[in-house]
């Protein structure tokens, strides 16, 4: 019997393993900052993406990459949605420590365009306020909407005008349309249509 013993013990020789200390992700990605890299992530619209890791950011947990020429763009992303990176090409050599690595810079901003959209973007929300009448009943606002879709509309303080040449007093009816004088009486017959 003890002889049995030992010829199982025999055969379960201890191992030695290394003592591997596993690296998260987020400090790998930023060891890897000015360094080109190829990320595949678990985004649907973004399942690869290739350039220069910008930066890594352990607070909000998001990183910056800006991708290659000729249209440079800087997309972010939530370190989870990355599966894993291969470093394509290391940081460049830099003496003056890890913080300023990164060779990148940011492109100047095209102030004349941003200005251009914030201007479009203001219009299109004064617009927007000026279609709603506070004073309206949700059934007036319902009509405007309804009409608004086909021809130029605006508000006449609780009455529709349509076309500059019909008001259309409340309740909103085809019979409460009036053309205004002096207009073509052919728009009064198709406001009443719509």
């Amino acid at each position: 019997m003890a002889e049995a013993k030992r010829q199982n013990a025999a055969g379960k020789v201890p191992v030695a393993t290394p003592n591997v200390a596993a690296v998260s992700l987020e400090t790998a990605l930023g060891a890897a900052i000015g360094a080109r890299i190829r990320l595949i992530t678990n985004a649907p619209f973004l399942p690869t993406l290739e350039g220069s890791l910008f930066t890594v950011c352990p607070f909000t947990n998001l990183l910056a990459i800006a991708t290659s020429p000729p249209n440079i763009v800087h997309h972010i992303l939530p370190i989870s949605a990355v599966q894993h990176f291969t470093i394509l090409a290391p940081q460049p050599p830099s003496s003056s420590g890890p913080l300023t690595a990164a060779s990148l810079t940011i492109s100047p901003l095209q102030t004349a365009a941003l200005l251009s959209r914030a201007e479009a973007a203001v219009a299109r929300l004064k617009e927007a306020a000026a279609r709603k009448n506070p004073s309206a009943s949700k059934e007036a606002q319902e009509i405007f909407d309804a009409i608004s879709r086909t021809l130029p509309t605006k508000w006449a303080g609780t009455s529709i005008l349509v076309n500059e040449t019909v008001v259309i007093a409340s309740p909103y009816r085809a019979e409460n349309c009036k053309a205004v004088p002096g207009q073509q009486p052919g728009a009064l017959a198709r406001v009443k249509m719509v």
